[in-house]
């Protein structure tokens, strides 16, 4: 569905993704992993063509075959939110906050759908519902939703037009453990009932397992390492690979008893 080919981003005289290549299928999906400022999040919003103006991008993306490089601003809102949508890092300035979040579903359902008001309202309720949100919050504002509540919310509205791909930047950045498990469990059971690929983008190894099947590790704008999940995070052969998997607490560990001072 998905393939990127020596995609590399400038700005200015800085490189900032250099050379990389990936791909996801239909139904599949990808988590691409790094630490802050290696690439991850540019790599994602060149896919949509979210990038300012003075970004330089050179390379191929290629979408159901059409690359997405080529095409127009009138084209790529066409795909944006229909064919491709996009979760973001934070759900609070990802909303509107004078408008609800029943009116904020329905916007974008009415600006990639012929339908009407009234049908697009009905399935506004049946989006909030889809992600565990009452339909009675229908008028409600993000001011009046929790964090984990909000980031329902921003899902709904990326699924609302049912995207072939969705691409989750960090969707469980600043949320506790418990709600951090319950919208990974969201996105996962709303890709096995729709069917759809998503792009996790995460610098969480040991959110990694639960979201993917396939990685590409990222370091300073290349990809380092790809693989499975399981071979990557049990056998990592790049150096960097290994220093962030050291890096992952596991309960399993045995440890040495400090002594009580």
């Amino acid at each position: 569905m998905l393939e990127v080919k020596n995609l590399q981003i400038t700005f200015g005289k800085h490189v900032v993704v250099d050379g990389i290549d990936f791909s996801v299928g239909r139904g599949e999906s990808l988590a691409i992993v790094g630490e802050s400022g290696s690439g991850k999040s540019v790599s994602a919003l060149s896919i949509l063509g979210l990038l300012p103006k003075n970004a330089l991008v050179e390379g191929e993306i290629l979408f159901d075959k059409q690359n997405i490089c080529n095409i127009n601003n009138t084209q790529l809102q066409k795909l944006r939110g229909k064919k491709i949508a996009m979760v973001f890092q934070e759900p609070m300035t990802s909303l509107n906050p004078v408008f609800s979040i029943g009116e904020q579903i329905m916007e974008t359902l009415l600006a990639h759908e012929s339908i009407t008001r009234r049908a697009a309202k009905q399935r506004t309720l049946l989006a909030l519902e889809e992600v565990g949100i009452s339909k009675s919050r229908y008028n409600s504002y993000p001011h009046e939703f929790s964090g984990g509540m909000r980031q329902r919310v921003v899902i709904a509205i990326a699924l609302a037009c049912s995207p072939d791909l969705l691409i989750a930047d960090e969707p469980t950045t600043a949320l506790d453990a418990s709600t951090s498990l319950q919208i990974i469990g969201l996105l996962k059971r709303l890709q096995q009932n729709r069917g759809m690929a998503i792009i996790s983008i995460t610098h969480d190894l040991c959110l990694v397992p639960s979201v993917a099947d396939q990685i590409c590790v990222m370091r300073s704008g290349k990809i380092v390492e790809r693989g499975e999940i399981s071979t990557v995070l049990k056998s990592p052969s790049h150096p960097y690979t290994k220093a962030l998997t050291a890096c992952v607490p596991s309960i399993y560990t045995k440890r040495k008893r400090l002594p009580i001072i």
